[in-house]
């Protein structure tokens, strides 16, 4: 890639937007752009890296006459800015509704009428068979992905990534575990037998850039990823740290599964397998119903979906070695002041 090349990340504040800050940074892109809506975040994220070619636009993804200021001159976008926690947005869905959804229209269409190149937006397992707010509204932002790729064309190539739980991200438990270790309370566990895909911010931003390098419009691209129990992530956390802390089990939340998919059968049976990851086609079907209801495929009824209870699970060993990895995690065991990104 070369130093022409100009980066915006919206909702660049967060987890997802440090570490492909650094990423992007150290490949020589010749700016990256954050837009999110939070000054002090800003402020923060300003001081951390203190490099020129990093430039802040305060605005908000529901708001399309900031983004088009923001996509002046841009080529690349990944669009992170989203509503993620699940209770918020079962509470106030029609707010996941304006963000999620509404805001991926609007960073779609600034992106296309600014001549951008490539847009990646970052979606989630939750997506898949959504029960709750927070993943209809990203069912959503996918569909209309896929059907602003169709409009846009290789003028402006639209790609979706959708990944699961990227551990110490914030919101995740991770972060919540670390706390409840430190202050000798119990570790609170909804179902110690839901399972969730572990994936590191590393490996979300990998899947965004081999999104960037092999996408054609309208793929859809996940990473395969092993997965764990709730209750295997506690045990890690413990023997990581070393703690003698209860697992106390509350039930669980409103909203939650006892897993998530990454692909659904009909993905599974289009799928390419590239190795580290699926890459999945737009789908082509136009509004000839017959290739809806008269016309069915025997392919997809013998496929699975790919699942976090189908997929390979971590041992309490190897998921506490990937902990310990965690900057988080190192912060915290040197007693270091621990804070989410």
């Amino acid at each position: 890639m070369s130093v022409e090349r100009t980066l915006l990340v919206t909702g660049g504040t967060g987890t997802f937007g440090h570490a492909v800050t650094g990423r992007a940074l150290a490949m020589d892109f010749g700016e990256v752009r954050i837009f999110s809506r939070d000054e002090r975040k800003q402020d923060d994220m300003r001081r951390r890296f203190a490099d020129p070619r990093v430039k802040f636009y305060l605005g908000d993804v529901r708001d399309e006459r900031a983004l088009k200021d923001a996509m002046n001159g841009v080529n690349v976008v990944f669009h992170a800015a989203a509503l993620k926690q699940v209770p918020s947005c079962e509470f106030f869905p029609i707010e996941a509704v304006r963000t999620n959804t509404i805001g991926a229209e609007n960073t779609l269409n600034a992106a296309i009428a600014a001549g951008v190149s490539r847009v990646i937006v970052l979606s989630t397992d939750k997506a898949v068979y959504p029960i709750n707010a927070m993943g209809m509204s990203k069912a959503l932002m996918e569909k209309l992905a896929v059907a602003k790729s169709r409009v846009a064309g290789v003028s402006t190539v639209i790609c979706c990534t959708r990944y699961g739980n990227v551990m110490a991200s914030r919101g995740s438990v991770v972060p919540l575990f670390i706390r409840q270790i430190l202050a000798g309370a119990p570790l609170t566990v909804t179902d110690p037998n839901m399972t969730r895909f572990m994936m590191s911010i590393d490996g979300a931003v990998d899947l965004v850039f081999w999104a960037f390098d092999h996408g054609n419009p309208g793929d859809t691209f996940v990473q395969k990823a092993p997965a764990a129990t709730i209750e295997t992530l506690a045990l890690a956390m413990k023997r990581a740290f070393g703690a003698a802390n209860p697992v106390s089990v509350i039930g669980t939340r409103h909203g939650e599964k006892l897993y998530e998919t990454l692909l659904t059968r009909e993905e599974m049976a289009v799928a390419e397998d590239m190795g580290d990851y699926y890459r999945v086609p737009a789908d082509g079907r136009d509004l000839n119903y017959g290739l809806y209801f008269d016309t069915g495929r025997r392919d997809v009824s013998a496929q699975e979906d790919y699942n976090s209870h189908n997929t390979r699970r971590l041992s309490v060993d190897e998921l506490a070695a990937m902990l310990e990895s965690l900057d988080i995690v190192k912060r915290a065991l040197r007693g270091e002041q621990v804070e989410e990104l």
